[in-house]
């Protein structure tokens, strides 16, 4: 198979999932992204599972991770301006934005989670596949994709149209697995060497089909235009935060970018 971000052809099998190991993830020695067979699979149509539940966009303690991100673009987006939040959940931390100046707009898969969102917070979202998106004129100087990218097929793709919704030196925020860090990587030993077998439903299909590592996003960022201003991990550990922080080995990313 070809690499789906840098088109390379020396792929190797890194791991598989699934009950009977059917579904097979490859790494592409050249950037490093590990992909996702997907000959057999219409991702697309296994994304409606992460829409058929709206937790409480008020709960500050299921809203947490919210917070976090809230704070850590503040740390480098000082002025308040457009924001637009793709795979906005329940509208969380578009309220949050909103509060603090911006002027919020989401974009949902799911009808269901953009219909409460409106209703709940009288706010604008939009519900499209962000792949066919065309933003209908409008520029921002923000956007966030919160565990999304990795469910996106074209990442080069997503990039591209995210660099042309920017206004000249906006900003975007990244958030999706690490697919190196020390927990997966141990995970994916404890397989390999049949010290554990994972259990699957039935019914299971991934939904992740690119895996990012710092070299692979990296790798991305450089052919769409943008420049990394910082990337860590993260928990919602209070103690292996500040530790993952700086040591960039927790299995959660989170990464803020500038068009350049």
């Amino acid at each position: 198979m070809e690499c789906r971000l840098c088109n390379g052809r020396d792929l190797y099998h890194y791991y598989s999932q699934g009950s009977e190991g059917q579904y097979l993830f490859y790494k592409c020695t050249n950037c490093g992204l590990v992909n996702l067979d997907l000959k057999s699979i219409s991702i697309t149509d296994h994304q409606k599972k992460y829409g058929e539940i709206f937790p409480d966009p008020f709960d500050l303690k299921i809203n947490k991770g919210s917070v976090m991100t809230f704070n850590f673009i503040s740390r480098y987006v000082k002025t308040p301006g457009n924001y637009l939040d793709i795979g906005c959940g329940n509208g969380s931390l578009l309220r949050i934005a909103r509060e603090n100046g911006w002027k919020v707009k989401g974009l949902e898969l799911s009808e269901f989670m953009a219909q409460n969102i409106r209703e709940q917070l009288d706010i604008d979202v939009e519900v499209s596949n962000f792949l066919d998106f065309e933003g209908h004129g409008a520029r921002y100087d923000l956007i966030t994709l919160r565990h999304v990218l990795e469910h996106l097929p074209d990442s080069r793709l997503a990039l591209r149209k995210i660099n042309n919704l920017l206004n000249d030196g906006g900003y975007a925020e990244f958030e999706f697995p690490n697919i190196e860090g020390i927990s997966m990587r141990f995970g994916r030993f404890l397989v390999r060497t049949g010290i554990y077998r994972k259990r699957y439903h039935q019914d299971y299909v991934p939904g992740h089909c690119n895996e990012f590592s710092y070299r692979s996003f990296k790798y991305l960022l450089s052919v769409s235009g943008f420049e990394l201003i910082r990337w860590e991990t993260y928990t919602y550990n209070p103690l292996k935060n500040f530790i993952y922080n700086r040591f960039k080995i927790g299995s959660k990313v989170r990464a803020i970018v500038k068009k350049q």
